[in-house]
């Protein structure tokens, strides 16, 4: 097998095998790296394909002072950046019409979330190679829902200084280079977007298929599926949040989340399926709807269950059903019973 040096050496001379087997190792770590910045699996890969392509027709003047890894990463983070300046997001929850009127939210967003779940099974592609539980552990709190959204909240400078520095371990000294800038410039961005996240807190989610994590998961969609409006509160965090990103309407604690799910979400008679998978490190669902007429079970969305230790501290419901494909979960599901 060629080395980087003779890889990049036939890559130059337009051997475009040679160029993908040089870039090949980099491909989904870049993928996330978009994801993170944009908060869509959709415009990351749409990224990840302008990054490679910018690479390919720019090999010939790629002066190797930095290390092929570092160089790509230069290439995706501008174009991230590039993105998100011309970034004109369609209102997406604009065709979302409840059948019922919602009750009024706990906090209003001024604009909507684009952020959307991320499949753990890509994100496998990553953690096979890396070194050890902690790493692995790292990966998962850096997709994490809770993370992401708060840097979707950063300006985007801030954004991408704080993901190479403080996520992937660019020195400043990298990370100025990458963005043509200063490192005074560099470090101070990161010490404005440190101020603009939020701490660790609550006692931590239980390890991934942990028999603490399989418990509550279990009860989470027994009562779900019931329609159990009781259980499913009982298993939230005092001060848990609900959520149906794009839509800029939030539910924060008990009562609030209660009320929502005994007059929209599980009102009488409306009764679900969920599909286990897990995304961002975390349990989540494909959600199926039963229709009372057909056999048919509709999607009706992807769950994402953010746990803090033997509890759920959010609810995540993304309405878009395009994200079940992402997932590999069909659009519709037959009632095994065959019965309407």
């Amino acid at each position: 097998m060629p080395g980087a040096a003779d890889l990049l050496a036939l890559a130059r001379e337009g051997d475009g095998e040679a160029f993908r087997a040089l870039v090949e190792p980099y491909r989904r770590e870049l993928q996330v790296h978009c994801y993170r910045i944009l908060g869509s699996v959709q415009d990351a890969e749409d990224l990840l394909q302008e990054t490679l392509l910018a690479a390919w027709r720019g090999i010939g003047g790629y002066e190797e002072r930095a290390s092929p890894r570092t160089w790509l990463y230069r290439i995706a983070t501008n174009r991230c950046l590039n993105a998100l300046r011309a970034a004109r997001r369609p209102p997406g929850y604009a065709g979302y019409r409840p059948e019922v009127p919602l009750p009024e939210p706990s906090r209003r967003r001024a604009e909507p979330s684009w952020l959307e779940p991320y499949p753990d099974v890509l994100l496998d592609e990553i953690t096979d190679d890396a070194p050890g539980p902690e790493a692995r552990y790292e990966l998962r709190e850096s997709v994490s829902l809770a993370f992401l959204a708060a840097l979707q909240e950063l300006p985007p400078r801030q954004r991408v200084v704080l993901v190479l520095r403080d996520v992937l371990g660019f020195r400043a000294a990298e990370v100025a280079r990458m963005l043509d800038t200063t490192e005074d410039a560099v470090t101070n961005a990161l010490k404005r977007a440190r101020r603009g996240m939020p701490g660790p807190g609550g006692h931590g989610a239980p390890l991934p298929s942990s028999a603490q994590e399989r418990r509550i998961v279990t009860d989470f969609v027994r009562a779900f599926e019931a329609g159990d409006v009781d259980a499913v509160v009982a298993l939230l965090t005092d001060d848990a949040w609900l959520t149906m990103p794009p839509l800029p309407l939030e539910y924060q604690g008990l009562d609030a989340i209660r009320n929502f799910l005994a007059t929209v979400a599980l009102r009488h008679g409306k009764r679900y399926v969920l599909v286990p998978t897990r995304a961002n490190g975390q349990p989540a669902f494909g959600c199926y709807q039963h229709d009372p007429r057909t056999p048919i079970l509709h999607a009706h969305g992807v769950i994402v269950l953010t746990l803090s230790g033997d509890r759920v501290a959010a609810v995540t419901r993304f309405l878009d059903n395009s994200l079940l494909a992402t997932f590999g979960l069909p659009r519709s599901l037959r009632r095994a019973d065959g019965q309407a």
